[in-house]
């Protein structure tokens, strides 16, 4: 599966952005999805996640009630919405999928990778 990650960006604090996660050649129906995050320096962090039929979404607690993960199977893409974004939201965004039927929030429970999309957030 190759995945493209697009939509980063630089905004201002509070703001919004939406990312998009396009699977290419081949539909993500069947793959749970995930976007993990990196900022420089740090590691590279678990965001969010939807399951491959959309029945579950889990956050990181610094996200949660800002970001929401969802999924349009028939355009083969998944996305992320960021609202209220801070500063240290700053990183290189990932999405990623898998077939396993739990994941959790390994990034080694996730064979396929996007390449990432930079998102800044200035104050």
């Amino acid at each position: 599966v190759q995945l493209q990650a697009s939509g980063g960006g630089l905004v201002q604090a509070g703001g919004s952005l939406r990312l998009s996660c396009e699977a290419s050649r081949r539909t993500i129906w069947g793959y749970s999805v995930a976007w993990f995050r990196q900022a420089p320096g740090k590691e590279r962090e678990f965001v969010a996640a939807i399951k491959w039929d959309s029945s579950g979404t889990d956050y990181a607690d610094s996200v949660k009630g800002r970001f929401t993960v969802y999924r349009d199977d028939a355009k083969h893409t998944a996305y992320l919405q960021m609202n209220s974004l801070k500063p240290e939201d700053t990183a290189v965004y990932y999405c990623a999928v898998s077939r396993l039927s739990v994941t959790g929030r390994r990034l080694t429970n996730f064979p396929y990778w996007g390449q990432g999309t930079l998102v800044t957030v200035s104050s």
